[in-house]
């Protein structure tokens, strides 16, 4: 029973995170829209992958490239290594550690 509630929560909490993530992704692409000048800096980021199942690995290419800005384009044959192309990169590292560190992390802690 412990372990239902736990799940349920850690489903509500990432549901939130993902929200929330969507939102601030909606707002950056609607201005970049709505103003005269563009500030996209477009790019393909390689992510090491520390989740291994196939049900991890398809919900995280989905929720990336559900979130406005981004497309997940390929996983590796041994599915260590995910390309996403990224309408908004600034930085290559910073977006790699908010992937790994926020959907990847969230994914697994669900999945597990």
């Amino acid at each position: 029973m412990r372990y239902i509630l736990v799940k349920i929560v850690q489903i509500i909490a990432f549901a939130g995170f993902y929200f929330w993530e969507l939102l601030k992704a909606n707002l950056v692409l609607a201005y970049d829209i709505l103003t005269p000048t563009h500030h996209m800096k477009p790019g393909i980021v390689e992510i090491p992958l520390d989740i291994k199942s196939d049900y991890e690995i398809m919900t995280l290419v989905n929720l990336i490239t559900m979130t406005p800005g981004s497309l997940s384009l390929d996983v590796s044959e041994d599915k260590k290594r995910l390309y996403v192309h990224v309408l908004y990169l600034e930085n290559a590292n910073a977006y790699r550690e908010e992937v790994k560190s926020g959907l990847e992390r969230r994914v697994k802690e669900v999945w597990s």
